[in-house]
């Protein structure tokens, strides 16, 4: 028997990350990472007040589950507030909450703006024509896109959503993040269902052959960057294939082998990580190495929901719940097994979870 009474501490927690998501939304419109104004944010932590597009997106979409209205305010700030915006339709890592270029620069994360148009297609899905409301920044995003690809790949380098500038794209590799293009051409699907246009529907189409190429018949999974050097490192990112993106149904099997190699590589002890040989630990050494990131536990929470495999769905979710003590009844962007605590709370490992709660029919 499905039982779909969460728990009480997944109650608690529903309700903290409530709290959370609404103290991300400023009075500007920006949604922001971490509110380090906040008397719960640890002084230890680093600061992540800043804006990313790509973690206000999955946080409009998981306001939308709990009937938070912070959505419209956020896609008005996108529109005026990001510097060169307007005249670039590029958005680059991430913003001060006044539209500055942020703490990493002018590094292209493409995957942001798909990731902004799904987030807005989400908001309006039951009545689209009211999503004309933001028809400039749409056509603004979209247009974005394509105006920096090529048929085959970008013509400008670009970063994936681990923003690790040394593995940018290289126009000369031909080479592609895979869900960079994932993203980008969902984006680019729903913006075409919004407002019908040639071109943003044949650049997506453009773009899902390039997917379609980055799986290795001989390896049996998708590669995260192919071009003419590929990078084989089993990234979990490429959940995003299967959700929120829909190229492949969940039980694809290019897919579904993706996800098996994963598991076998970088799920640690019930910890999913975001690829092999991750050094990155927020703390600042990085010498031991990273740890398991929350939002990856709940994407692959929300993989096998999909599956209709409610065990493994649980499996992952309350191995981060089962943690929440440690931080104070906080999700934190990473969960290390030694003495390191990083960051918490993390908005986006918040809004993970509500959108995996959804999945396992705890929020409807």
């Amino acid at each position: 028997m499905i039982n779909n009474k969460p728990s009480l501490k997944v109650q608690k927690l529903i309700k903290t990350s409530r709290e959370v998501i609404k103290d991300s939304a400023l009075g500007n419109g920006a949604i922001v990472a971490a509110n380090t104004d906040k008397p719960y944010y640890p002084r230890e932590a680093s600061n992540y007040r800043w804006v990313w597009p790509r973690d206000a997106s999955f946080i409009c979409v998981a306001a939308d589950y709990l009937d938070i209205p912070i959505q419209r305010p956020f896609f008005k700030w996108l529109y005026e507030k990001p510097v060169d915006f307007k005249r670039e339709k590029l958005l680059y890592t991430n913003y001060a909450t006044n539209g500055r270029i942020g703490s990493m620069g002018k590094a292209i994360q493409i995957d942001q703006m798909g990731t902004v148009l799904w987030a807005i297609y989400f908001h309006y899905k039951e009545n689209l024509k009211e999503a004309l409301e933001f028809k400039d920044l749409i056509e603004r995003l979209a247009n974005g896109i394509c105006a920096i690809w090529n048929k085959r790949h970008f013509s400008v380098h670009t970063v994936d959503l681990w923003e690790e500038y040394h593995r940018h794209t290289s126009v000369t590799m031909e080479n592609n993040f895979t869900y960079s293009l994932a993203a980008c051409a969902k984006g680019l699907f729903l913006a075409n269902e919004i407002i019908p246009n040639f071109l943003w529907k044949k650049t997506a189409l453009e773009m899902r052959e390039r997917i379609e190429e980055a799986y290795s018949k001989k390896d049996g999974y998708f590669y995260r960057n192919h071009g003419k050097i590929s990078d084989p490192n089993i990234d979990a990112s490429l959940l995003g294939l299967v959700w929120p993106f829909e190229i492949y149904e969940a039980n694809d099997k290019r897919a579904f082998n993706t996800v098996k190699k994963m598991e076998e590589k970088i799920v640690i002890d019930g910890g999913v990580h975001r690829y092999q040989f991750d050094y990155f630990d927020s703390e600042g050494s990085a010498q031991e190495g990273g740890g398991a990131w929350p939002v990856l536990n709940f994407w692959m929470s929300i993989y096998w929901a999909i599956q209709k495999d409610r065990r493994k769905a649980l499996k992952y979710y309350n191995w981060v719940i089962d943690k929440v003590d440690k931080y104070e009844g906080y999700l934190p962007e990473q969960i290390f097994d030694d003495f390191r605590v990083g960051l918490y709370p993390l908005v986006w490992s918040h809004a993970m979870f509500i959108i995996a709660s959804h999945y396992l029919g705890y929020i409807r």
